[in-house]
C-alpha cells in the first residue's frame, strides 16, 4: 500500500508534522515524493512521502528490515533510488549542493592508530589543513565534554566515550544535516540516557536538521519533534511529538505517545503474522 493510501485510511491525527521553529535556519529542510528503493526482486522503500522542515528532529522507527537506513543511505548518497526523488531546500529554494551533510553509526569507526583530537579533525576532509581547524576540533570536543582526552587513543576510551568522538567527528564540519543510524544502540542503558542528553543538548545549540534511526521507541519519543513509522516500505505514522523539553522519563504524557507508537508497531507485526 502507498503513503497516500495509508494517510487516507488514516486518522488525521496520525498525520500532523510540525514545521521547527524559525530560528533554526542553520539546518536544511528534506522533501521526498514517491521515493522507493529495491535490491533486485525486493522492494525495500515503495513510495516514501515525507517533508522534513529545518531545524527539526525526527526519529524513523519501524521493525527491522523496514527500510529504515536504507531510507538515510539515500539521502547521503550512499544508494541510488530506484524511483521517486528527494532534495534539500535552503530557504524554499532547492539546494542542489545541500552543504555538509553527515552521519554517525551505530559503531564509532575510529582510526585507532590516530589520536582523539586527529579522529575529530577527520571529519573536516580537506579543511584538516587550514588555519584554526585545531582549535576547531578542540571547541567541538568541548562540546561533547571530552577536551581533556584530545591527546589519548581510541583504544583506552570507554564506549560512551567513543561514541562522543564520532559524535565531535560528525559535528566539527557544522553540518546543516546529520543522519543517525543508531548511534546508541550499543550502550549502556545509563551511557545511553547521557549521551541523549548530550545529544539533545548539542543540536539545540547548534540547530541543524536531525534525522535519526532507532528501534527504541523512549528515545525516539525524548529526542524527536516527531516520530515517523515506516511500515511496508511506507510511512505508515507521522507522529508529533508536542512537548517541552528537557523531557522526563516516565512521564504520563511520554509514556502515553510511547504507547501510541508500540500499539501501530504491535499491530502491524500482528498484520503481517495473519497474513502468512
Amino acid at each position: 500500500m502507498s503513503s497516500a493510501a495509508l494517510r487516507r485510511n488514516a486518522p488525521a491525527a496520525e498525520f500532523a508534522p510540525a514545521e521547527a521553529p524559525a530560528r533554526r535556519a542553520h539546518g536544511l529542510a528534506v522533501k521526498m515524493a514517491g521515493l522507493s528503493k529495491s535490491f533486485g526482486d525486493n522492494p525495500v522503500l515503495t513510495a516514501v512521502d515525507l517533508q522534513v522542515y529545518p531545524g527539526q528532529f525526527v526519529a524513523i522507527v519501524g521493525r527491522s528490515g523496514c527500510g529504515k537506513s536504507t531510507l538515510l543511505r539515500l539521502l547521503l548518497g550512499l544508494e541510488q533510488p530506484s524511483a521517486g526523488r528527494f532534495a534539500f531546500e535552503d530557504a524554499g529554494q532547492r539546494a542542489d549542493n545541500p552543504g555538509v551533510a553527515r552521519v554517525m553509526f551505530q559503531e564509532p569507526r575510529l582510526l585507532p592508530w590516530a589520536s582523539v583530537i586527529a579522529n575529530v579533525e577527520v571529519g573536516l576532509g580537506r579543511g584538516r589543513n587550514i588555519a584554526g581547524a585545531r582549535e576547531r576540533a578542540l571547541a567541538t570536543l568541548r562540546a561533547v565534554e571530552l577536551e581533556d582526552k584530545r591527546d589519548s587513543w581510541p583504544a583506552v576510551l570507554s564506549g560512551g566515550q567513543k561514541q562522543r568522538v564520532a559524535l565531535a567527528r560528525a559535528l566539527v564540519s557544522r553540518p546543516r544535516f546529520l543522519a543517525l543510524d543508531e548511534p546508541l544502540g550499543a550502550l549502556d542503558a545509563l551511557t545511553r540516557i547521557a549521551m541523549q542528553r548530550l545529544l539533545e543538548r548539542v543540536w539545540l545549540d547548534q540547530e541543524f536538521t536531525a534525522l535519526l534511526v532507532t528501534h527504541d521507541v523512549a528515545e525516539a519519543v525524548t529526542l524527536a519533534d516527531r516520530v515517523v513509522m515506516i511500515e511496508h516500505g511506507a510511512v505508515a505514522l507521522d507522529l508529533r511529538i508536542d512537548l517541552p523539553r528537557p523531557r522526563q522519563r516516565g512521564s504520563a504524557e511520554v509514556a502515553a505517545l510511547e504507547g501510541r507508537i508500540l500499539e501501530k508497531l504491535f499491530a502491524g507485526a500482528e498484520k503481517i503474522k495473519s497474513a502468512r
